[in-house]
């Protein structure tokens, strides 16, 4: 049986990154090969050199919302935080609100005197509201304006440009969180990699902050996942299709494009279709994976789904001696850290050799 602990580690709190490097593409990348030898150390901004002409990146096009948003209760000024988790109908949105006690239906909220405030409407299951928001305006706008980045708690730093907690291809608007993976990327390293043959296809999954909740059971397959909307375009089925019948490999961006690409394999007999749904699709070591063949992703927190999650795609022993490694090399965890790009053992995916440019072989960042 798998338990929680399993997946624990020591992490030196000045390991944890509270804010973005000055480029983001200059953030270290470890780089875990298909041959099963020691971690490389390198840099993102020479992915291209990490794969081959003919491959696909597969990335998240969500946007986080400035979702946070700091007001004062009326009528006793009581300062409030309201959440913003997700649209229910027009102006309506399920949130969380602090303090809980003090906002209860048919109470309001003022975030901007005479022009933005909030109605709560209803308490809903697990503590949550729905509120109403009131405004004069247009809602994107005043939203931009009002709120800020719903940075996740291990962050104690204020951002001061909000674009840096957003991949710069962000344009569906929905996420509470970042997919972080892919704020390592720039509009200069998107352009080489389509270069160099390399093929680009977009998905959308709105994060939600669940994605942050811990695993409380000790026992990880008594865990309740959270649920994300997704979106699968017939346009990026057809990219990964071609990938694959060409030989290439098919490498998401991040967590959030894995499971949607496996959760819709799984439910379509490992075949991708074009489709909008939620998943609540859970995977740790042991699942067998449908789609992807490598992995870009960050460096996550102990015991959580999603190290568990590049877990069973490393396998757990060579994913824990490669966060032991990024430790002692003194790399940047979470969500403003470095990177990680993940391939698979060659004989449990079914890759022929290691199948990298020979020019990796040699690379000028290995073990830099």
């Amino acid at each position: 049986m798998l338990k929680k602990q399993d997946f624990y580690y020591e992490l030196p709190e000045q390991l944890i990154a509270q804010h973005p490097l000055e480029k983001r593409d200059s953030s270290r990348l470890m780089v875990l090969k298909p041959d099963g030898s020691l971690p490389i150390h390198s840099v993102f901004s020479v992915l291209p050199d990490w794969m081959s002409s003919g491959d696909c990146l597969v990335i998240n096009n969500t946007k986080v919302l400035p979702a946070r948003l700091l007001g004062s209760k009326r009528g006793s000024g009581i300062a409030c935080e309201v959440l913003l988790l997700r649209r229910v109908e027009g102006d309506v949105w399920e949130c969380m609100v602090r303090p809980g006690r003090r906002l209860r239906e048919g109470q309001f909220v003022d975030f901007i005197p005479d022009r933005f405030s909030a109605e709560i409407v209803e308490v809903v299951k697990g503590g949550n509201r729905l509120v109403r928001f009131i405004y004069d305006g247009i809602w994107e706008e005043i939203l931009d304006e009002a709120g800020m980045m719903p940075l996740p708690p291990y962050i104690h730093e204020q951002l001061e440009d909000k674009q840096r907690y957003q991949t710069v291809y962000a344009k569906q608007d929905g996420s509470a969180a970042a997919p972080t993976a892919g704020l390592h990327f720039t509009p200069e390293l998107m352009d080489k990699l389509k270069r160099r043959g390399i093929k680009i296809a977009e998905l959308t999954l709105h994060v939600g902050l669940g994605t942050f909740r811990p695993v409380k059971v000790d026992n990880i397959l008594e865990h309740e996942m959270h649920s994300e909307y997704y979106e699968l375009s017939q346009e990026t089925v057809d990219c990964v299709n071609e990938t694959k019948k060409s030989g290439g490999r098919v490498i998401a961006v991040g967590t959030t494009s894995c499971r949607v690409l496996e959760a819709v394999a799984g439910e379509n007999q490992g075949q991708l279709q074009a489709q909008s749904g939620w998943t609540d699709i859970f995977i740790y070591p042991g699942y067998i994976f449908k789609t992807i063949d490598g992995l870009i992703t960050n460096f996550h927190l102990p015991e959580s789904t999603l190290l568990m999650l590049v877990a069973a795609l490393a396998g757990h022993e060579r994913i824990m001696a490669a966060y032991s490694a990024a430790i002692n090399e003194q790399y940047r965890f979470f969500s403003f850290g470095d990177a990680m790009l993940i391939y698979p053992l060659a004989a449990e995916s079914g890759l022929q050799g290691e199948k990298l440019p020979k020019n990796n072989q040699e690379s000028e960042y290995e073990n830099g």
